[in-house]
This record gives C-alpha cells, sequence and structure tokens, in this order.
C-alpha cells in the first residue's frame, strides 16, 4: 500500500476498517486520488494489476485472521491473471476495492 500511495497509509487503512460513518466518506474516495500523484494514471494491464493488488491488500487488512487470505491464496492471486477492471480507472472507489464482507451501507 505504501508503495502504491507513495507515502504510509496508516490513517487512510484505520479510518477504511472502521465502522463508523466517517468512514463511509472514506470509502467513497477515488483510488486515483489515494495513489501515489507523482506518476500518471496506469492503463490496461498495469491498471488491472494495481486493482487487484490493492484489493488482495485489503483482504490482508481484514481485523478477524480467519477472514484473511492465506498465503497460498494471496500467492494465487498474484500469478492469476488480472480480471478486467468494471469501470473506468478514474472512477474506481475505495469501496469497489473492499472485501465485500466489510463493505457497509
Amino acid at each position: 500500500m505504501e508503495v502504491i500511495m507513495g507515502m504510509h497509509p496508516g490513517d487512510l487503512i484505520s479510518s477504511l476498517f472502521a465502522s463508523s460513518s466517517c468512514s463511509q466518506i472514506n470509502q467513497h474516495a477515488l483510488l486515483k486520488d489515494v495513489i501515489d500523484q507523482r506518476i500518471p494514471l496506469p492503463e490496461n494491464r498495469v491498471a488491472e494489476g494495481v486493482v487487484s493488488i490493492i484489493k488482495i491488500a485489503f483482504a490482508c487488512l481484514l481485523a478477524n485472521p480467519q477472514s484473511r487470505p492465506t498465503m497460498r491464496q494471496v500467492a494465487s492471486e498474484l500469478i492469476a491473471r488480472w480480471p478486467p477492471l468494471p469501470k473506468s480507472f478514474s472512477e474506481i472507489t475505495l469501496e469497489d476495492l473492499m472485501p465485500q464482507a466489510t463493505v457497509t451501507g
């Protein structure tokens, strides 16, 4: 997450996984506004890879250890073909990347 964001993600991650209404606002933030602004937005296969890696990272951060993927699952996801993006990279929100079990509202 730190490499993708270009800075330590501490506060962002804490707020994304909080149960307060404040976290709802952060979940609706656009991914393009959270990634490292020093580089151009990724396109095509790179964008698919970035989105897939962030989804894996979010799943690894779930509070309940039993809900987190195993290392085998993470490795399988990393070597799998990236699925096509459901919408333009610049329209993807953080909520779109959160594991479905944690998204509320």
